[in-house]
């Protein structure tokens, strides 16, 4: 039989994941459910229901309103009418089952609930003329639907129970129409459990067991089952799925064969539906194997069963069948390798050990019984090795390569100083922490820097494809505007033991200002005035995402150094300048913008580019006695900023803070951050570290010698550079404003004497009380700035006693918070 017509069928699911009763535990489980088969449902691979033609109902849905949905959807259904409920499910000493809804009270099923005989009278009565009526009840009971008997087998008596009929012995029906397999019209109910047995969420799964088994099927099909797959058969496969666990069997009640003439299309049949689409399941996957059964938890919630027992074969099954990984964010870079997030379960289950073993690779040693297999299948680790990222690859057909992302988290992969608490969140949730990560920043593939440096080359790849004047074919070709050959570094912007410096110094010598750049953060703290000290708060703000947002719009050279004698100064002119600012005289209440200790300087020293451009703001003429210039520039890391600044505001809206929201109500969000949606906060912390951490790795030295384009430390520093003045134009703009003046820098904190906790006061603003352009403003976009803590003036000048005048309390704060150790309070 054909599948049974979209533009005459109609679906209503129900999904209630919130209770008001404390007996009844929140299910999202079952709103996920509800929505994900609805998106099948109207898949044209599935089924292909308008999208007019499915209502989906949930927490906030009154007895009432899902009894008008159900009718009105029945009105208009003349071939197959679908009603789904996923809930809790009650039942009264009579045995009589009902729907919980969101008021529904767990000691009296009759108060708040959706009696099932009342929805099933009303798909019957008002569902006359559909061919085909089906119900499928995900909850605790739903076998009374049918009064199931205790051998699991339903009878004629339990059969006619569930579909509103009188039993006959003859086999007619009490309407006088003949029950003979021959009519095809005809109602089904399938049930997650019998009469007497409870229905389960899995520990982190996103939905129900039974409607996520049913959601599995949908997504991959039925493999031998043909092109179209009956409600029989799927109810066949989950049942037995769902025996082999142990878990309560489903159960079906069908007229006139009808669960044989209700069919779907079958994703697993034929060639073109033989694997799954492109990306089909989002970028990444969390496998769990906690009863025996691998399961991968997709970001977008789905999960999918491997049959795999080895790594190699999961890796053979994410490439083939798993339809993960990402499209390119440039139309010249490379799409991105499917991640696997290994819980320590799953590591368990394809042979990892509880660490990988040690050393400075902190990889997985080469006779490893899993590398061995590994390379007998084809597949090898890259140059890294196989640690807690691992990067595995095989060749394919052609000579392409293949590539599977590793991520293995019992070994540490994901730092809880970037992204909390998520190696030990569910498999679900952690699913989607990371893939909030991959949709707003890109795929992980390493630490936040690591990724940030990727993210880098994915932006701007250094090649493109040109098509050859001479003879039209495609070749590859440099891109403009980005870094495309691997450069030496100027001897002032080499680090230690780099090969430019070699005879130039000699052995242990400690190079001074004029011999090497250092344009790093500010880390500066003074003893507070008596003023100050009658203040009874130190309170801290912290500039967002400060390394990106000094990205944008920054010119940065794209090629090597050319040594200039005594130039003159260009700002548009990236580059490394000697030039001897000790002569500048600034207020001693600010640091220097010009030194990362905030010291005015003693003589000659190395500046890049935006320093330079500064003290020419300020009102100072510069001389340099000498530079290595770059010729050709361009805003490289701009695409990259805009990336991260997006993901950044995308994220703080999902924590409540939104832009433009004002000054108390933004506070009140960032207090409440943690507790409004702890996986948001993960992302938000790991994308803070994806900014801070890329541009670092632009400085980190690949011995012996650099061979990256990449590799660009004067990049680095000019971006530390124009992060640190943009801190001090604000700092001076603020303290020109309210005659305040930090106690205390570190890196994008700073931290002042206040009379409270609240960062308000600190805050600049117009005679109309407008925020003051140029200085600290409130906000969720990069470059405005947060409440980073407060600390009690009596314990800043207790801490200082005990650890010495350099003691610097914006450390304490930009690291732990206000509330991290005594003293600290709330705004």
């Amino acid at each position: 039989m054909p599948v049974p017509d979209p533009t005459a069928s109609r679906a209503v699911l129900i999904g209630v994941d919130g209770y008001a009763h404390p007996d009844l535990e929140r299910l999202p489980a079952a709103a996920a459910g509800a929505r994900r088969l609805a998106e099948l449902l109207r898949d044209p691979s599935v089924w292909g229901l308008p999208a007019a033609h499915v209502t989906v109902l949930g927490t906030d849905a009154s007895v009432s309103r899902i009894l008008g949905a159900v009718r009105d959807a029945a009105l208009e259904a003349t071939e197959t009418l679908l009603v789904y409920f996923a809930g809790h499910g009650l039942r009264d000493r009579d045995e009589k089952l009902y729907l919980a809804l969101a008021e529904a009270d767990a000691d009296h099923p009759q108060i708040g609930t959706l009696q099932y005989r009342t929805l099933r009278d009303v798909v019957r009565q008002a569902g006359y003329r559909a061919r085909h009526r089906v119900t499928v009840l995900d909850c605790c009971y739903s076998g009374l639907a049918g009064a199931m008997s205790g051998a699991g087998v339903p009878t004629r008596v339990d059969l006619a129970h569930a579909l509103d009929e009188t039993a006959h012995p003859d086999g007619h029906r009490a309407d006088g129409w003949e029950a003979a397999d021959g009519d095809d019209h005809g109602d089904c109910v399938l049930t997650s459990a019998p009469a007497t047995r409870r229905s389960f969420v899995p520990p982190g799964a996103p939905f129900p067991e039974f409607t996520g088994e049913l959601i599995s099927l949908l997504e991959h099909g039925l493999a031998g089952a043909g092109a179209e797959l009956s409600l029989e058969d799927a109810w066949r496969a989950v049942r037995r799925r769902m025996s082999r666990r142990g878990s309560a069997e489903p159960q079906q009640f069908a007229q006139n064969a009808v669960a044989t003439r209700i069919r779907l299309r079958n994703r697993a049949a034929g060639p073109a539906t033989a694997g799954p689409r492109p990306f089909e399941n989002g970028p990444l996957a969390v496998v769990d194997a906690e009863d025996g059964t691998v399961r991968a938890y997709c970001a977008g919630g789905r999960v999918l069963y491997s049959p795999a027992t080895t790594l190699d074969e999961l890796l053979e099954w994410t490439l083939t069948r798993a339809g993960l990984g990402a499209p390119r964010l440039n139309r010249h870079g490379r799409e991105a390798d499917p991640l696997l997030a290994l819980t320590p379960t799953a590591a368990e289950r394809f042979g990892l050990p509880r660490s990988p073993g040690g050393g400075s690779r902190w990889s997985l040693p080469d006779g490893h019984e899993v590398l061995v297999r590994l390379r007998r299948a084809g597949w090898q680790p890259t140059r890294t090795g196989f640690g807690p990222w691992a990067r595995l690859y095989r060749s394919a057909t052609g000579g392409r390569q293949q590539y599977v992302q590793l991520c293995v988290l019992p070994w540490g992969a994901l730092d809880p100083r970037h992204w909390g608490a998520t190696a030990q969140l569910p498999p679900a949730e952690a699913a989607r922490v990371l893939g909030t990560y991959a949709e707003r920043v890109m795929t992980p593939n390493g630490s936040p820097g690591d990724t940030g440096l990727s993210l880098m080359n994915a932006l701007r790849p250094p090649t493109r494809a040109v098509k050859d004047k001479r003879t039209g074919a495609w070749v590859s070709a440099p891109n403009p505007a980005a870094l495309t050959d691997a450069v030496d570094c100027a001897p002032c912007e080499a680090p230690d033991g780099h090969p430019v410096l070699a005879g130039l110094h000699p052995p242990s010598h400690r190079r001074t200002p004029d011999q090497v750049l250092m344009e790093e953060a500010h880390s500066w703290s003074r003893p507070p005035t008596d003023a100050e000290l009658r203040a009874s708060h130190v309170v801290g703000i912290r500039v967002n995402l400060a390394p990106a947002a000094a990205a944008s719009r920054l010119s940065l050279g794209l090629d090597g150094p050319v040594h200039v004698m005594r130039p003159g100064f260009d700002k548009a002119l990236p580059g490394s300048w000697l030039v001897d600012l000790s002569r500048i005289t600034l207020d001693e209440r600010l640091p220097s913008p010009f030194t990362p200790h905030g010291r005015p300087p003693t003589g000659a020293a190395w500046y890049t580019t935006p320093t330079l451009a500064y003290a020419v703001e300020l009102g100072f003429a510069v001389q340099p006695l000498e530079a290595y210039v770059r010729t050709r520039s361009a805003p490289y890391l701009d695409p990259w900023y805009e990336r991260l600044r997006d993901g950044y505001v995308a994220t703080m809206a999902d924590l409540g803070m939104s832009p433009g929201i004002a000054g108390k109500e933004f506070l009140d969000a960032m207090a409440r951050r943690h507790r409004t949606d702890p996986g948001a906060a993960a992302v938000l912390g790991a994308i803070e570290a994806t900014a801070g951490g890329g541009l670092a790795l632009l400085g980190e030295l690949p011995w012996p010698v650099p061979q990256r384009p990449n590799w660009r430390p004067d990049i680095r520093a000019a971006v530390a550079a124009r992060a640190r003045v943009n801190l001090h134009r604000k700092m001076l703009t603020s303290a020109r404003r309210t005659g305040l003046h930090p106690l205390a820098v570190f890196a994008d904190c700073v931290v002042y004497a206040s009379n409270g906790p609240s960062p308000l006061a600190l805050l600049p603003r117009t005679q109309e009380g407008e925020p003051l352009l140029g200085g600290f403003r409130l906000g969720v976009s990069p470059g405005m700035v947060t409440y980073a803590g407060a600390r009690t003036t009596q314990w800043c000048e207790d801490m200082r006693a005990e650890h010495g005048p350099d003691f610097n309390v914006a450390r304490d704060i930009a690291s732990f918070g206000g509330g991290a150790t005594g003293g600290g309070e709330a705004p």
